[in-house]
């Protein structure tokens, strides 16, 4: 049995990881292969089995991976904003960076059968996003900053708007909408009138 150093290890996976999102979104999910993801990652298709044991292990590592970081960034970011505008402002804006930065990650999970493929890691981080922005709205509605409504539906509406929006880079890209637009859109529905 190999064995690998744990720091060596860790490197090798992040470099499979970026190197498999590009084939993945080159070739889609059916089109790419662990010897095409070997090859861009720079290493053998025997390494790349050291840490994968398929080609579906690796893609849905990937999904949970990529979403799991952006889980706990999005946590992060908003531990600290006390103003629930700003914070759900913030959030709009985060979901809007991300798309636009890893724009490849995004063409993987709209390829082919990826949008069913991993349907469980996606349904938990959509509830996840959903959780925090109830508890965005939650605290605008008992601040007096929202005006009251139903916080698990105004979650909903905000989630499917930025699903669209993510799903235009694919198909439209050029008519991609600013993230300030779309926060100025939604605060102007759930504020309080002053």
């Amino acid at each position: 049995m190999i064995h690998v150093n744990k720091r060596s290890g860790m490197e090798s996976k992040k470099k499979i990881l970026v190197a498999a999102t590009k084939v993945f979104s080159d070739y889609g999910y059916k089109g790419a292969s662990m010897r095409m993801i070997a090859g861009a990652a720079g290493i053998s298709i025997g390494g790349l089995y050291l840490y994968f044991k398929n080609k579906e292990d690796l893609y849905g590592t990937l999904i949970r991976n990529r979403l799991d970081d952006l889980t706990e960034e999005t946590r992060e970011t908003l531990r600290d904003i006390q103003d629930p505008a700003e914070a759900m402002s913030t959030f709009i804006s985060m979901r809007v960076k991300y798309a636009r930065k890893h724009r490849e990650l995004i063409l993987v999970l709209g390829k082919e059968q990826a949008i069913t493929f991993g349907l469980k890691a996606k349904r938990k981080f959509f509830e996840d996003q959903r959780r925090v922005i109830e508890e965005i709205v939650r605290k605008g509605i008992t601040s007096g900053r929202f005006r009251s409504c139903d916080e698990s539906e105004v979650a909903k509406i905000i989630i499917c708007a930025l699903r669209g929006f993510i799903l235009s880079m694919i198909v439209e890209p050029d008519a991609l909408f600013s993230h300030e637009e779309c926060s100025n859109l939604i605060l102007k529905g759930i504020l309080a009138k002053k």
